[in-house]
């Protein structure tokens, strides 16, 4: 018998955006189309932090890692890199999701970016989760509102379909 080739299904992250909620612990329950993608990612290890001191986010470690690189090689504005490396540094920390499908946020993150107590909004973006409050969250939305359709035009007539 000879071995059959495995077939691999590539993950995707989920589209859409989903609402979420910390625990008394600060664990994040994730959605299961969330809980598929990263149950199936090679690697169990994420890394859970904020950039901008503003928006949460989920790194499947991978990810991060790319980011780490970008970190050593960009030369344009070493402030920048700087104070982002600083940011993830200061407000992150490795996590794993548990068998429930959590992921736990530490408490200098949640403090920071006031995230107890309210619905979180869930979406994927550039490889990664973002989680917004509810006030950034509407902000956004106000935001993208406004000029939805010049921007839906200018990125048309850049090849958008």
């Amino acid at each position: 018998m000879q071995n059959e080739p495995v077939q691999v299904i590539p993950v995707e992250l989920p589209r859409g955006m989903y609402p979420g909620r910390l625990d008394e612990k600060g664990r994040l329950k994730l959605p299961a189309q969330f809980q598929q993608f990263l149950a199936g990612l090679p690697e169990k290890k994420l890394f859970v932090t904020s950039l901008d001191r503003r928006i949460a986010q989920i790194y499947p470690i991978g990810v991060w890692r790319e980011n780490e690189k970008f970190f050593e090689s960009y030369r344009d504005n070493p402030q920048a890199v700087h104070d982002v490396a600083f940011n993830a540094n200061d407000l992150g920390a490795d996590v794993e999701m548990d068998a429930q499908g959590r992921v736990l946020f530490n408490s200098e993150l949640r403090r920071e970016l006031g995230l107890e107590d309210q619905t979180l909004h869930l979406f994927s973006y550039r490889g990664r989760v973002q989680i917004l409050t509810e006030g950034l969250y509407q902000e956004r939305r106000q935001r993208a509102s406004r000029a939805a359709s010049e921007n839906v035009d200018v990125l048309e007539r850049a090849g958008l379909k």
